[in-house]
């Protein structure tokens, strides 16, 4: 017999927990679980994928932080589809979805934490502290997210711990000639690659500084900055003060990232703290040298001298200083970078990690 999973997640944006969400989904097991998705907000990008998989999706269309609208909307949802397991994710749904399921009478509840969320007050985290005494299992992605949540007071017998799942790099149809034709470098540029959202937490600040050092040694060497965001224009103004223009490339929130990946030469990451990067992941699977900030989710990512290298946050001479021999040398870069898709490989497949959801589920359930 199978069981109905109902997972309430706030939107389905092209970002890092929307996509091992749409992954998870659509690699469990039918012949077990009967699996439906509710957005709160807004479908997005992922909801083709979703559909082709077959699943059933609900978008409520939430207006405002607190929509009392929307929660009887989501309780209603919830009472009519009477799922044996709400799984939430991320804070609006983890607050949303977890007292509406309460309310509705689901027999079990599994949480969501997939970042170690600096950016929470202190009654935010209090609000996290009060629903996880009513949740049954906290996956969090990394043991740096579930060492946050325990220090700040949630109790580490609720956590399990389940990696992303990354699938392998494809051939992509983008040749390097073309992609440097569309950005408009000469052939033989050499590509370092930056993927994420243009906030305070990636700090990207960093990287278009690193860019102005590393330029004192070579000319030919080019930053694509892949994403958007908040801070995009106060960046551009950045790259332009510092004299850079001509060296950090603005690309935009694009779809096409696993066609990119391939042809940068390395993969920086900046952040000041992350929960599990899946940038980081999908440019090691890729084969892509990485250089990121030593922070506590990226080690459990990147073996220095194996896969890539970490450096100290707030040094940013050790970003241009760490991808010169990349740059320099093939056959480090092919070295580290087949070790990185090894690791991906042997440790953070898809397949691995829905199994891991699989038995998860059917422990709650029995």
């Amino acid at each position: 017999m199978t069981k109905r999973i109902l997972h309430i997640i706030p939107t389905l944006d092209p970002h890092g927990s929307e996509r091992q969400l749409t992954l998870l989904a659509s690699g469990l097991p039918r012949d077990r679980f009967d699996v439906h998705i509710c957005a709160l907000t807004r479908g997005g990008p992922y909801a083709e994928a979703i559909s082709r998989a077959g699943i059933p999706l609900t978008v409520l269309h939430k207006r405002w932080k607190f929509d009392p609208a929307a929660y009887w909307q989501l309780k209603r949802h919830i009472a009519r589809l009477r799922p044996d397991l709400v799984h939430t994710w991320l804070f609006a749904a983890n607050c949303y979805g977890r007292v509406a399921a309460r309310q509705a009478g689901v027999g079990r509840i599994v949480a969501s934490e997939r970042c170690v969320d600096r950016w929470k007050m202190w009654h935010e985290l209090a609000i996290d502290r009060r629903l996880a005494r009513h949740t049954d299992r906290i996956v969090a992605n990394g043991h740096a997210v579930r060492d946050f949540y325990v220090a700040h007071g949630l109790a580490a017998g609720r956590f399990t711990v389940i990696p992303n799942g990354i699938p392998p790099a494809e051939p992509g149809s983008l040749s390097r000639a073309e992609l440097l034709a569309k950005v408009g470098l000469p052939f033989g540029s050499k590509l370092i690659g930056a993927v994420g959202r243009l906030s305070i937490q990636k700090r990207v600040k960093e990287l278009i500084w690193a860019m102005v050092q590393l330029g004192y040694i070579r000319d030919d060497v080019h930053l694509l900055i892949v994403g958007d965001g908040p801070l995009r224009m106060a960046l551009e103004r950045y790259r332009r003060l510092t004299g850079v223009q001509d060296r950090v490339h603005f690309l935009g929130a694009r779809l096409d990232v696993p066609q990119l990946l391939p042809h940068f030469d390395a993969f920086w990451l900046a952040s000041g703290y992350e929960g599990q990067s899946n940038a980081i992941m999908e440019a090691m699977a890729a084969g892509v040298p990485v250089v990121a900030t030593d922070i506590p989710a990226n080690r459990e990512l990147v073996i220095p001298d194996q896969t890539g290298y970490l450096v100290p946050l707030d040094n940013r001479s050790a970003f241009a200083r760490r991808t010169l021999p990349i740059l320099e040398d093939a056959e480090l870069a092919r070295r580290l970078g087949d070790a990185g898709r090894a690791r991906m490989l042997a440790e953070f497949r898809v397949e691995r990690m829905v199994d891991r959801y699989s038995s998860l589920y059917g422990e709650l359930l029995q």
